[in-house]
C-alpha cells in the first residue's frame, strides 16, 4: 500500500495504522476502532524499527563468491547518480597488510567503452542491498573494465577520527624537495594499481603542472589543467552527499584552485566515506570538501577520467588511511590565508589570494606551487634576472612572526629556486611539532627584475697591518659585476681595550657563507619553545650584502641543542675535551667544533639590492 521509497521514522506509525486501517474498513465493513487496534498490532510487529530501516547493512567479506551480481553507484554527467551492473570474479586475500580486495567486472553506461574512470574511487557497490565496498583499483590498457573492490569493513575499521581536532600529518619539507618522491606507491598490488585521482588545477600556468606533475603523480594523482571550475562560490556549507555522489578535496581555492575528485562509498548520519584507495595516506589530517557535479567523462586508451566542477563546501575529510577516507559533514576546515604579491615594474602589481590546507606535510609544498606558478605568469622565467622577496608568516597563540628577506639571482629557472627556498624555513617550523605552533595567515611579496643583479668580492684590504687595543681598522673591499662594473665599500672595527695580542682576522663574505655553519645542523631539537625556534630563523642572513665576521683562529665549539645554545670561545681544556668527544656530532644535539675559529664581532654591508657572493680574508697584528 505504501511507495517503496517510503522511510519509517519516529512519530510516523500514527499515518500508517490510519492508512491500513480505512483500507480494511472499505474492504470488510468492519468498525473502524475494532480495525485500528488490529492495524496498530500489524504495524508494531510487521514493520522494521526506524532505526533498522536507516542503517546500512554491510555484506560480509566471508560471504563474498564468485558469480555474485551486484550494483554499483556512481555519476557519469551533472549530479545524477546511475547505477551499473558489478559481477564478482573472486577475492585477493592478502594483497597487502591483513587486506583483502574483491575482483569485479564492470559493465553499463559508459563503462564499455571508457574502462574504469578515474574519479570512480570510492563508487559504493552493493549486493542483496547490502554494501560490498568501494571502487579502487584498476588496471592500465586493460580491454574490461575489471576493478578492484575495497571492502567497507576494512574502510569503517580504518576510518576512525575524534569528534575533536583530528591534527596534522607529521612531516617536514627540505630544501628542493618538499614532497618525497617516493610518498606514495603507485602500484601497490602488482599489475593492479590504485585508480589515479583526477586533480584539477585552476588558475595556474602549463609550466606549473609540467614542473609539478611527476610530484602529484607519485601522491596517486593525474594533474590535469583548465577542467574544472574552480572553487566554491559561497562560503557557507550547504552541499549535500550521497553514496554514489561526487565529492572534490580542495586542497587550494581562490584565485587559484586544486581540487582532487573522487566518489562517496558510505554516509552514516554525519560522517562519511569515500575514495576507496589512499587519498594522500596523510593519517589524521583536514582536508575541506566540496559536492562536485560531473561534466563529462572523457574516454582515453590508459585510463579515462571525469571532469568535474565544485559547487557547494560539503564538509572535512579527518581522517587519511591506505583504505579510504572519513569525515564529517558540515564541519569547515581551518584552512590558511597566503597573500602573494608581485610588484614589477613592467607588469605593475598582481596580488593573489588563496585558502591552503593546513597540514604540516602539504602545506609547504601547496604554498611552492602557488608562489611557481604566480613568478611564471608574471615574469619571463627564461634567461638573467633577479627577486628579491619578503616572507611574513604570522601564528596563533602569542609567537613571533617569521619574518624573512633575500634575493636570488640567476640565468634560468628562478621561479623553482625562488619558490623552493621560500618554503624550506616554513617546512622546518612545521616539521618540529610544537602543538602551539599554528599559522594564522602568510604573505609572500615578490619583487622581479630584469638585470642581473649580482655583484662578486674581488678584493679587501685593511688600513693598516699592525694595530694595538682601542686603535680603530678600517676595511674596504672591491665589488665587481657584469660588463665591467665595480664598487667599494667600507667598515670599521674597534679592537677592544684588553684585547689579547695575536692575529685578527677579517672576512668578508656572502650570507651562505655565514648561513650554512650555523643552520645546517639544525633540527627539531635546536628551540624548546615555539618563540624560540621562531628567533632563530629570523637570524637567516640575506643575500643582498656582505658580512664582515672577525675571528681569532682558537677553539670554538657552536652548541646546537637547547637554549642558551650559542657559540663558545676558548673554553677552558676540561671542558674543550668533553665537547671535543668524537661520539659528541650535530645530530647528538650537543655541540660542533667550529674549525672556522672563534667569533669576535659580526659587521653587516648592506649592498642596495645586489646579490653577492664569495669571500675574501684579511688579518692584521694585535700588538700589546
Amino acid at each position: 500500500l505504501l511507495p517503496k521509497s517510503s522511510r519509517f521514522r519516529r512519530g510516523s506509525l500514527k499515518p500508517v495504522w490510519v492508512t491500513i486501517a480505512k483500507v480494511c474498513q472499505a474492504a470488510t465493513g468492519m468498525g473502524f476502532k475494532r480495525l485500528s487496534a488490529i492495524a496498530v498490532a500489524c504495524a508494531v510487529f510487521f514493520l522494521p524499527s526506524p532505526k533498522r530501516m536507516e542503517a546500512q547493512e554491510f555484506f560480509p567479506l566471508k560471504d563474498v563468491r564468485p558469480g555474485l551480481i551486484g550494483v554499483g553507484r556512481t555519476v557519469f554527467q551533472g549530479d545524477r547518480i546511475e547505477d551499473f551492473k558489478v559481477e564478482i570474479l573472486g577475492v585477493l586475500q592478502n594483497v597487502g597488510p591483513k587486506q583483502s580486495i574483491i575482483l569485479a567486472r564492470l559493465s553499463g553506461g559508459p563503462l564499455a567503452e571508457a574502462g574504469v574512470i578515474q574519479g570512480m574511487s570510492g563508487s559504493p557497490v552493493f549486493i542483496d542491498g547490502k554494501l560490498l565496498g568501494a571502487v579502487a583499483l584498476g588496471f592500465a590498457f586493460s580491454k574490461e573494465p575489471i576493478a578492484g573492490i575495497q571492502p567497507i569493513e576494512q574502510m569503517v575499521a580504518d576510518g576512525r577520527f575524534e569528534e575533536t581536532h583530528a591534527g596534522s600529518k607529521v612531516g617536514m619539507a627540505l630544501a628542493g624537495r618538499p614532497i618525497p618522491m617516493d610518498a606514495a606507491v603507485s602500484q601497490p598490488f602488482g599489475n593492479m594499481t590504485q585508480i589515479l585521482t583526477p586533480l584539477a588545477l585552476t588558475g595556474f600556468t602549463t609550466s606549473t603542472i609540467q614542473a609539478f606533475a611527476a610530484k602529484f603523480r607519485s601522491l596517486g594523482f593525474e594533474p590535469q589543467q583548465g577542467v574544472s571550475g574552480g572553487s566554491p562560490s559561497s562560503p557557507a556549507f550547504s552541499g549535500s552527499v550521497a553514496p554514489g555522489g561526487m565529492i572534490s578535496v580542495q586542497l587550494m581555492s581562490g584565485d587559484m584552485a586544486i581540487g582532487a575528485d573522487g566518489t562517496v562509498t558510505y554516509v552514516d548520519k554525519h560522517r562519511v566515506y569515500a575514495f576507496g584507495p589512499r587519498f594522500l595516506d596523510g593519517g589524521s589530517t583536514e582536508l575541506p570538501f566540496a559536492r562536485a557535479d560531473v561534466i563529462t567523462v572523457v574516454p582515453t586508451l590508459n585510463s579515462s577520467f571525469k571532469m568535474c566542477i565544485p559547487k557547494e563546501w560539503a564538509g572535512t575529510i579527518l581522517s587519511d588511511r591506505s583504505t579510504g577516507v572519513a569525515g564529517e559533514i558540515g564541519r569547515p576546515a581551518r584552512t590558511i590565508p597566503v597573500t602573494i604579491s608581485v610588484r614589477s615594474a613592467v607588469m605593475g602589481t598582481r596580488d593573489y589570494h588563496v585558502q591552503i590546507v593546513n597540514d604540516r606535510l602539504f602545506t609547504p609544498f601547496i604554498t611552492q606551487t602557488a608562489l611557481f606558478s604566480a613568478i611564471d605568469a608574471t615574469e619571463r622565467t627564461t634567461g638573467v634576472g633577479t627577486i628579491r622577496l619578503s616572507e611574513r608568516v604570522e601564528f596563533e597563540g602569542g609567537a613571533p612572526p617569521l619574518v624573512l628577506k633575500d634575493a636570488f639571482v640567476s640565468d634560468s629557472g628562478l621561479p623553482q629556486q625562488v619558490s623552493a627556498d621560500a618554503v624550506v624555513p616554513l617546512g622546518f617550523v612545521l616539521g618540529t611539532g610544537f602543538g602551539g605552533l599554528r599559522i594564522k595567515r602568510m604573505s609572500f611579496e615578490l619583487e622581479p627584475v630584469e638585470t642581473k643583479r649580482q655583484l662578486y668580492i674581488a678584493q679587501a684590504w685593511t688600513s693598516a697591518h699592525s694595530v694595538h687595543p682601542g686603535d680603530r681598522v678600517g676595511l674596504t673591499i672591491l665589488l665587481g659585476g657584469e660588463t665591467g662594473f665595480q664598487t667599494t665599500r667600507t667598515a670599521a672595527y674597534e679592537v677592544p681595550v684588553g684585547a689579547p695580542a695575536g692575529q685578527l682576522n677579517f672576512t668578508v663574505s656572502d650570507a651562505n657563507t655565514l648561513n650554512f655553519p650555523e643552520f645546517a645542523g639544525m633540527n627539531a631539537a635546536s628551540a624548546q619553545s615555539p618563540a624560540q625556534l621562531i628567533e632563530l630563523l629570523n637570524k637567516f642572513r640575506g643575500s643582498q650584502g656582505a658580512y664582515v665576521r672577525v675571528w681569532r683562529a682558537e677553539p670554538a665549539f657552536t652548541i646546537s641543542g637547547p637554549s642558551p645554545g650559542g657559540e663558545i670561545t676558548d673554553p677552558p681544556p676540561s671542558v674543550m675535551l668533553i665537547l671535543a668527544d668524537p661520539s659528541t656530532s650535530p645530530t647528538s644535539n650537543v655541540a660542533q667544533l667550529a674549525t672556522r675559529g672563534s667569533t669576535v664581532a659580526e659587521i653587516p654591508m648592506p649592498m642596495d639590492g645586489y646579490v653577492v657572493s664569495g669571500a675574501r680574508t684579511v688579518q692584521v697584528e694585535v700588538k700589546e
